[in-house]
C-alpha cells in the first residue's frame, strides 16, 4: 500500500500523527527507486528535512529517530515529484496499531469492559493475537506482554505521583487482579516498592519546593 492509498485508507491526517509521529524508528519502502541516482535524490530529501537515517538502499530506507507525520508527508511529497513512491512497511504499522490498543487498555480501563488483554487487543486490531505477538517480537525485540507489562507501570508511576488515588484505587482502576500483584509488578519493573516510589517522589518534590 503506497503512502498516499495509506493516507486516502484511513482518510484523516489524525491517523498519521497518532501512528507514524510515535515511531522510535521506521523501515520506508520505496517504489522506482532502481538507480543509485535514486539513492542520492532520497538522501538529498532526508537530508533537506533533518531526517536521520540508518542506511538508505535501493527500495527502502530505515529511519533512526522519530519523525513527524508532516514531516513524513512532506518526504513522500517531495518524492512523488521525482518520480518515487513512498510506501510503509505493513509490519511496521501492524505494531504502531497493536501499541496504539494497549495505550487505550492502559490508559482508558474505565470504559473497558472485557478486561481480557489478548481479546482487547486481538478485537482492536484485527488480527490474530498468535501472529501479532509474534510479529511483534521479530521487530520490537520484546514480547507484547512485556511491552504492556511496561506501559501499564509507567501509568502506575504517573498516578502514584498526581493522581492522588491509593494503592487499591489504582489497582482496581488499571484492572490489576490484586494489590499484591500490582505491587509485585512494580519492583520487577523498577526495583522499588510503589510506597518507597511515591515517598522518593514526594522527597524529590520537597527538596525542590524548598531550594
Amino acid at each position: 500500500m503506497s503512502f498516499s492509498l495509506i493516507c486516502n485508507y484511513y482518510d484523516s491526517d489524525d491517523w498519521i500523527t497518532n501512528y507514524i509521529s510515535k515511531l522510535k524508528y521506521m523501515l520506508l519502502l520505496i517504489r522506482n527507486m532502481e538507480s543509485e541516482r535514486c539513492k542520492a535524490i532520497v538522501k538529498e530529501e532526508l537530508k533537506k528535512l533533518e531526517i536521520r537515517y540508518k542506511y538508505v538502499d535501493l527500495g527502502e530506507v530505515e529511519l533512526s529517530t522519530s519523525i513527524s507525520g508532516e514531516k513524513l508527508k512532506l518526504f513522500g511529497n517531495a518524492l512523488e515529484e521525482s518520480g518515487l513512491e513512498l510506501m510503509v512497511s505493513q509490519k511496521t504499522l501492524l505494531i504502531e496499531r497493536i501499541k496504539e490498543a494497549i495505550h487505550q487498555f492502559v490508559y482508558l480501563s474505565d470504559d473497558i469492559k472485557n478486561p481480557n488483554f489478548s481479546e482487547f487487543i486481538s478485537v482492536k486490531v484485527n488480527y490474530d493475537y498468535n501472529y501479532m505477538s509474534k510479529t511483534f517480537s521479530e521487530i520490537e525485540g520484546i514480547t507484547i506482554e512485556k511491552y504492556f507489562i511496561q506501559q501499564r507501570i509507567n501509568r502506575v508511576k504517573e498516578l502514584l505521583v498526581y493522581g492522588g488515588l491509593s494503592l487499591s484505587e489504582i489497582s482496581y482502576k488499571l484492572l490489576f487482579s490484586s494489590v499484591a500483584h500490582l505491587a509485585n509488578q512494580f519492583k520487577k519493573v523498577t526495583g522499588l516498592t510503589p510506597f518507597n516510589f511515591r515517598q522518593h517522589k514526594d522527597n524529590s518534590s520537597r527538596k525542590i519546593i524548598h531550594i
